[in-house]
């Protein structure tokens, strides 16, 4: 119990004075708890467990959680093992009560350990867990690279030697404030992480009613492209609405017309386009006047 010197005597105590319960004994208060609800058995039950819950989180402190916090999280699946347990079968409560203790304790670590989530499959979970114990056990076996060991704790945890790697690096490295100085050196605080994250980019909602006003925008040149005939449509298309834009010469020659009577062409269906849009829709083309 030495290592649960931070949790209060009075828990330990109470504990260590929970009596052992006999085969027949946890048997019957699982059946009294399943097929009646008594909450007296269900108290006793997991009373005469409470040594067990303590002994698995103990094995968990290395990960600067509070002890008492892990024997509570140990607790809730502790109360849910025993929603779950079926007195018949020829397996002790305790033997079934270990796995939802432990993966109770483990879900709490995952979530409370880094303010950034992460171990959310079964192979990132066992990552998470056993990399260091991995790693130490290959540190004593000899001057092991880190690439080699890598290679060999994906390979018995089967993921992949990125997963470790990644994993690895996230170990090693504590959550950073963004609202940190950005050097040690900068004892003013002026420049912070956060400063140097900026998004130049526009936000979300600018961008959708930016999309939506184009896409207004091109179904009324649409519209208004009908007022020209087919000699002017043909000269707006390829002057103005397509890649790079046919020249005046280009244009001139495929008409058989002159480039002077090519560019009297353009500046008519440019003017009708002009009202057309001002006539439809004044408010938003204001500007077309000038």
């Amino acid at each position: 119990m030495g290592q649960l010197a931070d949790v209060r005597p009075s828990m330990i105590r109470a504990a260590q004075a929970a009596p052992y319960l006999e085969r027949e004994d946890e048997k019957s208060l699982a059946i009294r708890w399943r097929d009646n609800r008594d909450d007296q058995a269900l108290h006793k039950l997991a009373h005469a467990h409470m040594r067990l819950v303590m002994a698995i989180a103990s094995r968990f402190r290395f990960y600067g959680l509070p002890v008492p916090d892990l024997i509570q999280e140990g607790h809730v699946g502790l109360l849910e093992a025993a929603a779950r347990f079926e007195p018949d079968r020829d397996v002790r409560f305790s033997t079934y009560a270990t796995w939802w203790i432990r993966a109770s304790i483990q879900d709490y670590v995952l979530r409370n350990w880094s303010i950034v989530r992460g171990g959310t499959s079964s192979n990132q979970k066992a990552l998470f867990f056993n990399l260091r114990r991995l790693r130490a056990k290959l540190s004593r076996h000899g001057d092991v690279s880190t690439s080699a060991a890598f290679a060999e704790i994906a390979l018995a945890l089967g993921v992949s030697r990125n997963d470790v790697e990644m994993m690895n690096a996230r170990l090693s490295a504590p959550d950073v404030s963004l609202n940190a100085p950005l050097t040690e050196t900068d004892s003013t605080g002026d420049d912070e992480r956060m400063d140097f994250l900026v998004d130049d980019k526009p936000l979300p909602d600018e961008t959708v009613g930016g999309q939506i006003d184009s896409n207004r925008r091109v179904t009324w040149l649409r519209e208004a492209l009908k007022v020209l005939n087919d000699r002017e449509l043909k000269i707006v298309r390829e002057r103005k609405l397509s890649d790079g834009g046919a020249t005046l010469e280009s244009l001139a020659e495929k008409l058989g017309v002159s480039k002077e009577r090519v560019r009297q062409l353009e500046s008519r269906a440019m003017e009708k386009l002009r009202k057309a849009l001002l006539d439809r829709h004044p408010g938003e083309f204001a500007g077309l006047n000038a």
